[in-house]
């Protein structure tokens, strides 16, 4: 929940100044995130650490007399430990928001607290004044991130499922001399800027080498672990190199399908109309996307707690299940970031849900009623307010 001073006209304009000097921390270190499933990889990200973006901030804050403050107290009623981050003007004004941190019943282990406490602030300082300190990795499809353990802590398995921690994920860093030493289950260190160029080069040039999407997808499977060692920028170039060879094969198959199109206009064989599978005795459920909707439900504020800003959260109970495919978007609500991530750690989300006392399936409907509105009911009527259907009963009963 975000708070602020009767007026902000000149902490306005002094922070409009410094956002122009900030710049996003470098991501040095590594999360890895441990999937609870036995058939699913271990997954990474990037991220930044606090120290670095408090050294970025208070060095271009300072500068326009903006002082940044981060504060705990114990929220008796919700049962938990909230921060709460301040940016404080020379002139008297002030900004502020605050931020879960964990169940009270965390103090008991003042090491999990702890974590949970240097991840709040880093999330909540870094979204306050406007810069990005990790990957986005679309976060309806990854289970949350635990929290970033510092020197004094180490990935630890929370039982109690706060809200900025996790059941089985652990970070690891990566960071000069460090990255060298670090092994990790399930990725490589990232390697210096000269051999990271090396193995850029070399993956280049075997992209161009792929010759079907086939041998695209066993390539892209094989050098996975080489393409997460290289750095963010070299990691990138692969990434777009990949995506353009296989534009060429995705152009390569939309002209042979004109061809045969084509042909059958002529009077060959033609091909068989499409058929709606919707339709059928056991329909396929229909999986619209819409992005603007998407981003339209992400404005509305949490359904849970009502905090700003909110992400889309994709109902997966909604549907069945589909290899690598989402539900439809029609089944999207607005949750905020803590509560994404504990939804998407719990296992059964129905039963999730269940708990909170809400129905998803009603504000989801709502919202989607809201961008696609139901077409007038004139336009089903007939004249004088009769369907078509009536009117015809009526033509052929006077007719007798």
């Amino acid at each position: 929940m975000q708070r602020s001073s009767e007026s902000i006209g000149a902490i306005a304009a002094a922070l409009a100044k410094a956002q122009a000097e900030l710049s996003n921390p470098e991501k040095s270190l590594i999360a890895t995130i441990r999937s609870p499933f036995p058939r699913e990889g271990d997954r990474t990200f990037r991220y930044a650490p606090l120290s670095t973006g408090l050294d970025i901030v208070r060095k271009a804050l300072g500068q326009h007399e903006i002082a940044t403050v981060q504060s705990t107290a114990i929220d008796n009623e919700a049962g938990l430990i909230r921060l709460t981050t301040i940016l404080a003007h020379s002139s008297g004004e002030w900004m502020s928001s605050d931020w879960p941190v964990c169940p009270i019943s965390e103090t008991a282990a003042p090491h999990r607290m702890g974590a949970a406490l240097t991840y709040a602030r880093r999330y909540a300082l870094f979204t306050l004044v406007g810069i990005a300190g990790e990957d986005d990795l679309d976060a309806p499809d990854l289970n949350g991130p635990t929290l970033p353990a510092s020197n004094a802590e180490k990935p630890a398995t929370n039982k109690n499922g706060p809200l900025n921690g996790g059941q089985t994920h652990s970070r690891q860093q990566f960071s000069g001399a460090q990255a060298r030493k670090a092994v990790s289950s399930s990725s490589k260190p990232i390697l210096e800027p000269e051999p990271s160029a090396v193995l850029r080069d070399q993956l280049v040039a075997g992209v161009q080498n792929i010759s079907s999407a086939e041998e695209a997808a066993h390539w892209a499977h094989r050098v996975l672990g080489a393409k997460n060692s290289l750095t963010a920028t070299d990691a990138r170039c692969v990434e777009e190199a990949f995506q353009a060879r296989l534009a060429t094969f995705a152009a390569n198959t939309a002209d042979r399908s004109q061809h045969r199109t084509d042909r059958g206009q002529a009077g060959k064989r033609r091909r068989s109309p499409v058929v709606n599978k919707s339709v059928l005795a056991l329909p396929e459920p229909r999986r619209v996307r819409d992005r603007d909707h998407v981003k339209s439900v992400a404005k509305h504020p949490c359904l849970i707690c009502g905090r700003l800003p909110a992400d889309a959260h994709h109902l997966r109970f909604a549907q069945s299940r589909a290899l690598g495919r989402k539900v439809s978007d029609e089944f999207t609500v607005p949750l905020c970031r803590g509560h994404h991530r504990e939804v998407h750690r719990c296992g059964d989300e129905a039963a999730w849900w269940q708990k909170t006392g809400i129905d998803p399936a009603v504000p989801a409907r709502a919202l989607w009623l809201e961008t696609h509105p139901l077409p007038a009911t004139s336009d089903k009527m007939g004249v004088g307010g009769t369907t078509p259907a009536a009117a015809a009963a009526a033509d052929q009963t006077n007719a007798a």
